[in-house]
This record gives C-alpha cells, sequence and structure tokens, in this order.
C-alpha cells in the first residue's frame, strides 16, 4: 500500500525507462567540459584576463556524483539556517536599488550571498534588463558575463542548488534561462535535475514558474523528463488550482504531444473560471489552446465574445497573434472576425500599411472578407501607391484577388495604380515572384502583356521547373502554371496569340479527393434520369465536376458551344453540377472566392452551363427539400418551358 499519491508516483517513475532521463543525460564520457556562460545570441568576445573559468558539467547516469554533492553541502548545516530580519532588511533595500546585471554583482562585495539570497540576485540581475533597449541589454548581458561576481552566483547557485525552496529553484531557473545562459551549462542542467528530484514538493506557484520557463526552453533529455513530471502531477492537482493564469502556463508546458485528456481536462478547468476572464486572459488563452493543438469550441467561443465586446482595449500586438491562433486551430467566429475589422475600419487612419496588410493576409487566411477594411485600403493605395514595397503589392494582389473583391467602380483605378508601382520592380523580380503577381492579376481577369513576356522567357521558365538537378517541378508552382494557361486560352485577353499558350506539364488533381454528394446525385437522378447523369467528371486536369447531366437543347435554340475539344453532340445541352464546400465561399457568407469563380467561369467557356450547389444548405434540407431546390437551381423559372420539353424527352428514373 502507498502512504499517498506521491509515493505512487515515485514508484511510477522508478519503474519505467523514464526514470533514467530524470538523472543525468547519459553520455560516452563521465563529464563533458562547457563554457559556463556561452550564448551565441549575446555575441559575447573572450577578453584577456575577463574570460570565465570553464566549469565542469557532469552527466554521469550513475547516482555517485550527485550523492557526494548533496553530502558536502549537508555538512554545513549553519548555512541553511535563515537570516534574520535585521540582516536580510539592508540586502534586500539594498538590491531593489540596483538598475543593471552589474550593480546587482558589486551588492555582494559587501553581502556576501546565502543559498536563501542566490534566487534573489538572479531574478533581480533579469528584472533590472526588462526595461532596458535591446542595445542596451545587449551591452549590459555583456559586461555581466565578464564580470567575475557572475561566476560567483553561478557557482554558488550549483552548491546550494540542493538545500533551496521550492519557489527559489523554480525562479533561479527562470532567471538563468532569460538571461541567455546555455542549457548545456552546468548550473542549468544542475537546477533542472535538482527540481527533478523535488518536483512532487513544489506547490502550484512554483509549479506555475516552471511551467513558464520550461515551455520556453529547447527539448532535452532533463527538459523532456521534466514536462512529463509535470503532466503526471497535473493530472491530480488540476482541481485546486484556481488561477487562470496559472492554468494558461500550465497549457503552454504540456505541450501539444499531452494525452489529449489531460488537455481536456485543463481547458475544462479554465472554462469553469470563465467569470472571473479579463480581456487578455481572453487574449492569451487563444495562444495557450494553440501550444497545446487543441480546439476546445466552448473555451474559445466565451473569449471570442470577451474580445469581440473589448476590442477597443487591445492594441495591434495581441489582436494578431489572436487570428493567427484562430487560423493554427481552424477555429472561425464571425462576431469575432467582424468586430475586428470593424475596429480596425472605423480607427483606419492610426493604422500603417504594414499593420493592415498583416490583418488582411490573415483574414484571407481565414477566408474572412473584411469589406470595409478593402475598400479602405484600396482608397489609399489609388492615392499613394509608391508606399507600398514589393512584398506589400504581392500580398495586396493575393488578398484581393483570393476573396473576389470587387471594388466596382474603382477597380480600373485600383489596378492601374497597382501595375504602376509593379513596373518598378519588374527588372529585378524573382521567377517566382513573377509568377504569383501574374498568376493573382489573371485571377482578376487582368495579364499585362510585358510581363507575361519576361515570365515565358527560358531563362525564368527553367528557374520555376528545376528543383535542384532534379526537374521535380513544385506542386504550387505547377497548379499556377496550369491555371494561368487556363485563362490564356479560354478567357481570351487582348494579347498576341503566341502568348496564349504556357507550357503544359500534366497536372492532374487526384479523384479521391473530391467524394460525390451521394445524396445530391440521388436526387438529380431522380429528376433527369440515370442515363443523363455522368458522376466525377474532371476538366481541364483541374477541375472536378461532381455530375454532368446532358440534355436534347430546345428546338428554338442553336447550338453554339466555345470550347473545341469538349466531345459534347452539337445538339445536347451540358449543365455542371459543381457541388461548393464552405471553403468555396468567404467565411459567414455566400459570396464565392476567386478558385470557385474562376472554375464557373472557365467551364462557362468550355461550354458547360455550370449550377453551383452549397453543400451547407444542401445537407439542411429533408429529401423531398433537396430535390426542389435541385430542381429551382439546374432548372430556373424562366426557362420552365425549356425545361417540361426536356424533360418529356428524357428517360425517368424507374
Amino acid at each position: 500500500m502507498y502512504k499517498s499519491g506521491l509515493d505512487m508516483l515515485r514508484c511510477a517513475l522508478r519503474s519505467t525507462s523514464l526514470w533514467t532521463s530524470f538523472r543525468w543525460t547519459p553520455m560516452s564520457l563521465c563529464y563533458k567540459s562547457r563554457s559556463f556562460a556561452v550564448s551565441s545570441q549575446l555575441g559575447r568576445k573572450r577578453i584577456q584576463g575577463h574570460t570565465l573559468k570553464q566549469v565542469r558539467y557532469y552527466s554521469q547516469s550513475g547516482h555517485d556524483v550527485l550523492n557526494v554533492t548533496i553530502k558536502q553541502t549537508a555538512a554545513s548545516p549553519e548555512t541553511s539556517e535563515p537570516l534574520d530580519k535585521a540582516e536580510r532588511t539592508p540586502f534586500y533595500s539594498h538590491l531593489q536599488n540596483c538598475f543593471c546585471p552589474t550593480d546587482v554583482l558589486d551588492t555582494l562585495k559587501e553581502f556576501p550571498a546565502s543559498q536563501h539570497l542566490i534566487s534573489n540576485i538572479l531574478t533581480r540581475i533579469w528584472e533590472s534588463t526588462k526595461k532596458l533597449t535591446d542595445e542596451q541589454r545587449s551591452c549590459e548581458l555583456r559586461l555581466m558575463y565578464e564580470h567575475p561576481g557572475f561566476e560567483e552566483v553561478c557557482e554558488r547557485a550549483v552548491t546550494e542548488a540542493w538545500r533551496m525552496k521550492s519557489d527559489d529553484l523554480a525562479y533561479s531557473l527562470m532567471a538563468v534561462v532569460n538571461l541567455g545562459v546555455s542549457q548545456n551549462t552546468r548550473v542549468v542542467q544542475t537546477l533542472l535535475r535538482v527540481i527533478q528530484e523535488r518536483v512532487d514538493q513544489f506547490d502550484i506557484k512554483a509549479l506555475s514558474v516552471l511551467a513558464s520557463c520550461i515551455q520556453e526552453m529547447e527539448d532535452c533529455r532533463n527538459v523532456l523528463a521534466l514536462k512529463e513530471a509535470l503532466r503526471l502531477l497535473l493530472k491530480d492537482r488540476i482541481p485546486e488550482i484556481q488561477s487562470v493564469v496559472v492554468l494558461q502556463s500550465m497549457m503552454r508546458a504540456v505541450g501539444k504531444n499531452s494525452p489529449i485528456h489531460l488537455k481536456k481536462q485543463l481547458a475544462t478547468k479554465t472554462l469553469s473560471l470563465a467569470d472571473e476572464f479579463s480581456p487578455p486572459n481572453s487574449q492569451y488563452m487563444f495562444s495557450s489552446l494553440a501550444s497545446m493543438g487543441l480546439n476546445f469550441k466552448p473555451l474559445l467561443d466565451v473569449c471570442s465574445k470577451n474580445i469581440a465586446e473589448n476590442v477597443h482595449e487591445f492594441p495591434f500586438g495581441r489582436l494578431l497573434p489572436v487570428l493567427k491562433s484562430c487560423h493554427e486551430l481552424r477555429y472561425r467566429n464571425y462576431t469575432l472576425f467582424s468586430s475586428v475589422s470593424e475596429y480596425m475600419a472605423n480607427t483606419f487612419d492610426m493604422w500603417s500599411n504594414k499593420q493592415v496588410i498583416l490583418i488582411l493576409v490573415t483574414f484571407e487566411n481565414l477566408l474572412f472578407r473584411p469589406v470595409v477594411m478593402l475598400d479602405l485600403f484600396a482608397e489609399r493605395i489609388i492615392q499613394n501607391p509608391d508606399s507600398l514595397t514589393l512584398k506589400d503589392l504581392l500580398s495586396v494582389l493575393k488578398v484581393f484577388s483570393l476573396l473576389n473583391h470587387d471594388l466596382k467602380e474603382k477597380q480600373t483605378e485600383f489596378l492601374a495604380s497597382v501595375m504602376k508601382v509593379l513596373e518598378s520592380y519588374l527588372p529585378k523580380m524573382s521567377s517566382t515572384d513573377l509568377l504569383k503577381a501574374i498568376y493573382y492579376l489573371a485571377l482578376l481577369e487582368h495579364v499585362p502583356q510585358a510581363w507575361l513576356e519576361k515570365l515565358l522567357q527560358q531563362e525564368n521558365l527553367d528557374q520555376l521547373l528545376q528543383k535542384g538537378k532534379s526537374r521535380q517541378i513544385p506542386n504550387k508552382v505547377q497548379r499556377w502554371l496550369h491555371t494561368l494557361g487556363l485563362c490564356m486560352r479560354l478567357d481570351q485577353p487582348q494579347l498576341p496569340h503566341s502568348l496564349r499558350s504556357i507550357p503544359d506539364f500534366h497536372f492532374t488533381v487526384p479523384a479521391h479527393d473530391f467524394p460525390v454528394n451521394q445524396e445530391m446525385l440521388s436526387a438529380i437522378r431522380s429528376i433527369v434520369g440515370n442515363d443523363a447523369v455522368q458522376e466525377s467528371v474532371l476538366e481541364q486536369s483541374i477541375y472536378f465536376i461532381d455530375c454532368v447531366i446532358t440534355l436534347p437543347r430546345p428546338k428554338e435554340e442553336t447550338c453554339d458551344l466555345h470550347a473545341e475539344d469538349s466531345g459534347s453532340p452539337e445538339c445536347a445541352q451540358r449543365i455542371a453540377v459543381v457541388c461548393a464546400p464552405p471553403t468555396s465561399f468567404c467565411f459567414g457568407t455566400t459570396h464565392p472566392r476567386a478558385s470557385l469563380v474562376t472554375k464557373l467561369r472557365h467551364l462557362e467557356k468550355l461550354g458547360y452551363k455550370p449550377v453551383m450547389v452549397p453543400v451547407i444548405e444542401l445537407n439542411s434540407k429533408t429529401e423531398e427539400e433537396k430535390i426542389q431546390m435541385l430542381q429551382k437551381l439546374i432548372f430556373p423559372a424562366q426557362e420552365s418551358s425549356g425545361t417540361q420539353e426536356m424533360l418529356n424527352n428524357s428517360p425517368k428514373a424507374e
């Protein structure tokens, strides 16, 4: 029998292979010598007389070194006694007056450090760098590494780690990691090792600090073992957590590799505290759930409502991560998106081009069309197009083309403004950027001749089609070129005949990616009969048609087929029924996106009468309502007389 859950945890860890990773990382050598404070990001230089002493990073898998260290530190019990208030007050008072790392380190000359002060010293060093600029911080950290007192503090941290309290261990680890000390140094690995030994003694506050720290650390055996231990502890300790911030720290620490039941347990507990959410809590919840990879809709809906109601309180740097987390989680909320777009539209003058473009690109990834924002930004571009870079222009073309946003009478002026600036970048534009620009313009039925001529130069085509030494064409490039070729051939822009053909790369769409809606197919057959329906038709190697209905044309209609390769009988009407999924429309509306618009336009050029059937609307109806809906879409009321004649001449299903 086990006395407590903690005893069960210790036994479970020792009985599994995980226990070996709780100890020092096994290596072929007894120890590995590491530079104490190596941080390539700080650009620290070795200066003669100020280089840091090499320290030993012991990585033995056994426990001999560990036991020796514990015995050595335990031999001096007088150092473990807490300082009285008279001794502590001057130190803490002086420490709060230190505003840079070197000031803190100089304090050690007056107040020798004990295990009770190490954590405070490291934490104060870290806190003193928070308000510095990047340049100041880099300079101060370089001076800190060259200061002999910093090595002394870290050496004491290694020696006294076994006697530190749980809070001191957690804060010490967070401080050294945030100061940029390499994870491979002895001080970091020692703190990780001691925390592994005593993690079951940590209270919720210390666990929260630990969770915030290890989520930023690179994965290694000691970190992974600590994360696993944290997951085991959380199974029993989640109910006692009453802080939203602590729960969010735990979410980010457990990560995407955690069991799904642990993720849902954290999310459910957080949802129970929803009444206490502040706007920052709601914003942070999106990134916390994204770090776990959990789309927990009830919790996201609550946070979305909170943000939508207080959107004016959020700066740009918080709104953008929320939208990016929505994309990562595949979560869409029309109220949230609308409130953000309306807020930015109402305060449009305060946002820079970069900020607007970042939001618009993120909205496009979410399939959301912010109409007012697009109109306002188009007006700004028309007035001052020279303020945009090449990257900005490509992003603008992508958003406006893929969202199929029509500027109506300003469309021509908008395209002219964009093209004017793009012309200046044409000589130095890469072949990939050139293809992107022409592809997006082709979706808008606007293809500049000079651009197309440059794209079709052999040098640019070779750069697009070659991938290293192999001639494997990237799928996206292949699809863009294939669609561009169809636009040249079917849309018939005002271009020389020699520019209307793009090399054929035999691009095909796998048929299994497009299953036919059998309920829709059954309803159509009940209307026109089995013989008149052909399912799963792939046109031009890219446009999938759920079913094609072939019917005799009314006698009063003439046979005028646009596509030479259509293969249809001369006097037959072909109706292409396209079942459009939700992703074919802008989110929350029935406004078709560019891919669907281009597909329907090209099918019409190929001699079909395209009929679009929204999947969501179809699935929400009964069988009888589906038949009525399809009959209305395929045979509109204005063609009722011709329809009746076609139905009389077509075979009926038994």
